[in-house]
């Protein structure tokens, strides 16, 4: 029993269990911060960069964990997205840690990898979303925040990556 809790509440778990509050956190209040600031935050991918600091900041396993449950857990608690498009997010953020690091053994620039990795990851979401609103199971405009955000946003969430891992050479080992 003594060891199920010291492996529960070793200094990696822990740190994970305070990003993860964090993150939720954050995706809680993300509507409250976008009336506060009047500015749809988001257009900043707020769920991406939870990912990104989770990959970067505790481990892939977390990341994981992140992908699955952020996108899930925002449509509890403010029923948006809807629960399909919350399972699109879902599929994307897994497919972006999946590639990001499948990306490893062929590509050492992490700026490079990070940036094929979320660009592919996307790719996929507006593939399977495009698929879904042709079925008539989901409704809406294909590309709702304008590509030049997203652009933006990987390039930024990229060179995030890039500069961390030159510090910190721990990103491409997790």
């Amino acid at each position: 029993m003594q060891a199920i809790s010291i492996s529960l509440f070793n200094k990696e778990n822990v740190k994970s269990y305070i990003f993860d509050l964090l993150a939720l956190t954050v995706i809680y209040f993300t509507p409250a911060i976008s009336h506060l600031f009047s500015f749809p935050i988001y257009l900043v991918e707020p769920m991406r960069v939870m990912l990104i600091l989770a990959m970067v900041h505790t481990n892939r396993k977390n990341a994981f964990v992140i992908a699955a449950t952020l996108p899930v857990f925002s449509f509890v608690i403010s029923s948006h997205p809807v629960l399909l498009k919350s399972l699109l997010i879902m599929l994307e953020l897994s497919a972006n840690i999946w590639l990001f690091y499948a990306l490893t053994a062929k590509v050492n620039n992490t700026f490079f990898r990070m940036l094929v990795a979320i660009s592919a990851s996307k790719l996929l979401y507006y593939f399977l979303k495009l698929s879904l609103l042709s079925l008539g199971a989901l409704s809406g405009e294909l590309i709702a925040t304008p590509v030049y955000f997203q652009i933006i946003a990987t390039v930024l969430l990229s060179g995030y990556i890039y500069f961390i891992s030159m510090k910190d050479n721990n990103v491409s080992d997790n």
